[in-house]
C-alpha cells in the first residue's frame, strides 16, 4: 500500500509540474492547425515555385533558381541560421520533343504519346526503326533469349496491379521495368526499349523517372509510353506481329554542375546540439511543374518553421528544414547531408533525435510511417490520441523516405508523412504534375500535421 501511495504521488507530481502537460500539447496543436489553415503561405509559395520557376531537373537553370528561391524564403522567416550545403550533380537534358510512331500495313500508322526515361542515351540522329517484341517481365525476356530479342525494340507492358489499396504497392510492383528494363534488354542485344508508364491512370500522359544502366552492358535508348498507347500498341501487335516502331530522342548527358541543399534552422533553447530534421526535395522532372513531387513537400516542411516563428514557439531542440537537391536522379543531396550528419555525430558536434520527410504528394494527410526500433515506435504511437482528431489515424511502423534513409546509422526514428495515395501516381513524373492539381486545404493540413508531430518530438 505504501508503494502504491508513492507511485500515485509521483504521477501527480509529473502531472502538476511537468513542463508540458497533455492539455498544453492539445492546445498547441490546435493553434498550429489554426495558423496553417488561416494563413495559406505554403500554398502561395508552391504557386510561385511551380508557375514562376517550373520543372526543376537537377543541374538545370531552373533547379539553380529554385535553390536561390528557397534560400530567399527561409531568409525571410528570420531564422537563426540559413545556409547552403554544396555538392556536384548530374546534368541530363532530354533535348527535342521525343517521337514514336507505329508503322504497319495491317494495323496502320499511329503516333504515340512518349517521353524519354530519365538518364536515357539518345537514339541515332535519324532515329531507330525496327520490329517490336512485347514482354511482361524480365523472366519472359530471359525465356525469349538473344535469338528473339537481338536487333529489336523491347516493349515492356506490365500494368500496375489495381488491387492494393495503398497505391505505392501498385507502383512498386511495376516500376522495375522502367528502372532496369533497358539494362536487362540490352543484355540480349535489344536496340531500344519502350516502357508502359508506371501509373494506374488510363490516359495519354507518359510518365518519366530514373532508370539505370550497367557498365558491363551497352547503353540503349529508353522511352516511356502512355498507358492508353501501351494498350493500343499491344492490340496492334496482335493484329500485326511484324509491325515496326520508329523511335527518336535526342537526350544529352552534360558535365556535372555545382548545386546545393538549402538548410534553415531555429536553434534549440535547451538542447541546441540536438536536431529534429525534416524536409522535401526541390528537384523535379522537367516535363511537369513538380507540384506534388515534391514541391508540396518542400513548402510544407518550410512551413513548419514559419508556424513555429509565427506562434512564437521556442523549441527545446534545434529544428532544421532541409531542402534536398537531386532526389530524382542520384540522391546526392541526401548522401551529402547524411555523410555530414554522421560525421558530426561521431565527433560529438551534434546529435539527431529524429528525421522526417514529406514526399508523397500534397494530398490529405492520413498519418505517419515510422522506421524505428520498438521503443521509439511506442513513444510516437502514444501520441496518436492527440493527432487523431485531425484525421491522422494511420501512425504505424513502415518505410521512411529516399532523402532520409541514409541516416539509419544514427539509430533515430525516420518518419514519412503519409497522404491519401489514390491520385499520386496519376501525376508523379508526368506533365500533369502541376500547381492546379494541388488543393489548398489539403496542402496546409499536411504542413500542420508535420508541425504538430515536430512539436510532440520536441517537447517529449
Amino acid at each position: 500500500m505504501r508503494n502504491l501511495y508513492v507511485v500515485i504521488l509521483m504521477l501527480l507530481f509529473q502531472l502538476i509540474f511537468s513542463p508540458v502537460s497533455g492539455q498544453e500539447d492539445s492546445l498547441t496543436i490546435r493553434k498550429i492547425y489554426t495558423e496553417a489553415l488561416s494563413n495559406p503561405v505554403a500554398y502561395h509559395n508552391l504557386d510561385f515555385l511551380c508557375n514562376k520557376i517550373g520543372g526543376r531537373l537537377c543541374g538545370s537553370a531552373q533547379a539553380a533558381k529554385a535553390v536561390q528561391w528557397s534560400k530567399k524564403v527561409l531568409d525571410g522567416m528570420g531564422l537563426d541560421t540559413v545556409y547552403l550545403q554544396p555538392m556536384m550533380v548530374t546534368h541530363w537534358e532530354r533535348g527535342e520533343k521525343e517521337t514514336a510512331r507505329v508503322i504497319s500495313g495491317k494495323a496502320g500508322n499511329h503516333n504515340l504519346h512518349v517521353c524519354a526515361i530519365g538518364g536515357s542515351v539518345a537514339t541515332p540522329a535519324k532515329g531507330i526503326s525496327c520490329v517490336v517484341v512485347e514482354v511482361k517481365n524480365f523472366e519472359q525476356l530471359k525465356a525469349l533469349g538473344r535469338k528473339n530479342i537481338e536487333g529489336k525494340i523491347v516493349f515492356f507492358n506490365r500494368a500496375a496491379n489495381p488491387a492494393p489499396i495503398y497505391t505505392f504497392e501498385a507502383y512498386g510492383g511495376a516500376v522495375d521495368q522502367r528502372a532496369r528494363g533497358a539494362m536487362q534488354a540490352a543484355r540480349f542485344g535489344a536496340l531500344a526499349v519502350i516502357v508502359r508508364s508506371s501509373t494506374l491512370a488510363h490516359d495519354n500522359d507518359p510518365h518519366t523517372g530514373i532508370h539505370h544502366y550497367a557498365d558491363s552492358v551497352r547503353a540503349i535508348p529508353a522511352m516511356s509510353v502512355s498507358t492508353n498507347d501501351a494498350d493500343s500498341l499491344s492490340k496492334w501487335l496482335k493484329t500485326d506481329p511484324t509491325l515496326k516502331l520508329f523511335l527518336k530522342e535526342s537526350c544529352m548527358l552534360l558535365p556535372e554542375v555545382q548545386s546545393y541543399n538549402v538548410i534553415g534552422e531555429i536553434k534549440g533553447t535547451e538542447f541546441p546540439k540536438e536536431v529534429i530534421a525534416f524536409g522535401g526535395h526541390i528537384d523535379s522532372w522537367d516535363n511537369g511543374q513538380g507540384a506534388h513531387d515534391d514541391g508540396a513537400g518542400v513548402v510544407q516542411t518550410m512551413e513548419v518553421l514559419r508556424i513555429f516563428k509565427s506562434l512564437k514557439i521556442k523549441p527545446r531542440h534545434t529544428l532544421r528544414v532541409v531542402v534536398f537537391m537531386d532526389e530524382e536522379y542520384d540522391q546526392r543531396g541526401a548522401k551529402v547531408y547524411a555523410t555530414e550528419a554522421i560525421r558530426k555525430s561521431g565527433a560529438g558536434l551534434e546529435k539527431h533525435i529524429a528525421a522526417m520527410e514529406a514526399d508523397r504528394g500534397g494530398f490529405t494527410p492520413q498519418g505517419f510511417s515510422i522506421e524505428a526500433n520498438e521503443e521509439q515506435l511506442a513513444k510516437i504511437m502514444a501520441w496518436k490520441p492527440m493527432l487523431l482528431p485531425y484525421g491522422l489515424w494511420s501512425i504505424a511502423k513502415g518505410g521512411s523516405g529516399v532523402d532520409i534513409r541514409d541516416l539509419k546509422p544514427l539509430d533515430i526514428p525516420l518518419i514519412a508523412l503519409v497522404t491519401d495515395s489514390q491520385r499520386y501516381f496519376d501525376y508523379q513524373h508526368a506533365s500533369g504534375d502541376t500547381f492546379d492539381k494541388v488543393n489548398l486545404r489539403e496542402l496546409e493540413l499536411g504542413a500542420a500535421a508535420m508541425a504538430s508531430l515536430v512539436w510532440m518530438l520536441d517537447r517529449n
